[in-house]
């Protein structure tokens, strides 16, 4: 019952143009053609890890009626309007605060509305290991994708691979690297790529802010 869900939906989808437009981007998008669409997706895939009404939607003013009609079973004060745009960090923090003020013994989960996870199971066990970890001790959590290729588009945390635990302590972030660094985090086997989804709890979110 302390196990809340942020979604951060405000993204204007520019890299996604011509397809997503300010008016209508990527997240309200059914991408995959399947029948729902990528905020939807997002919404389905954490169903079973939090009840419906721990569910929060960070999105701008503009797209309040997108969001309504697509979770139309959320209720008004769980979709959070930003009065502008300033990006991730006031992002999880207004919404944070927000459910702290709820239940200062919130456990949370942030994501983005536009991530495609097609390995849904894989990804629900590893938040739950995450959600352990962060219900135990007051630490912030990151997730890491396993790299498949040197990508220079993404950022790259290297961790402690020499730590037994399933959550391992964080060494360093790299945002964007060349490719010849890039190629050199995938061969050292201790990089992981920034997902960019999080797990804490409300105390510690707050003093981290």
């Amino acid at each position: 019952q302390h196990t809340y869900v942020v979604i951060m939906a405000g993204g204007v989808g520019t890299r996604f143009w011509p397809f997503s437009r300010q008016t209508y981007p990527k997240q309200f998008h059914d991408v995959l053609g399947i029948g729902r669409t990528m905020l939807q997706m997002t919404f389905d895939r954490l169903a079973d890890i939090c009840p419906p009404e721990n569910v929060y939607i960070v999105t701008s003013q503009e797209y309040y009626a997108l969001t309504k009609q697509q979770l139309p079973q959320l209720s008004d004060h769980q979709i959070l309007l930003e009065p502008s745009r300033r990006n991730t960090a006031p992002c999880i923090g207004y919404a944070c605060y927000k459910i702290a003020a709820r239940d200062p013994e919130a456990n949370i989960i942030v994501t983005p509305a536009d991530h495609l996870i097609l390995k849904e199971k894989e990804f629900t066990d590893r938040v739950k290991v995450a959600l352990q970890a962060t219900a135990e001790s007051d630490i912030l959590v990151t997730l890491g994708i396993t790299p498949t290729r040197p990508d220079t588009g993404y950022g790259y945390i290297q961790f402690d691979g020499l730590a037994e635990k399933e959550v391992k302590r964080v060494k360093t972030f790299t945002e964007k690297p060349h490719l010849e660094l890039a190629q050199a985090f995938l061969e050292s086997g201790d990089y992981v790529w920034n997902a960019g989804i999080f797990v804490w709890n409300a105390r510690s979110i707050r003093k981290a802010f």
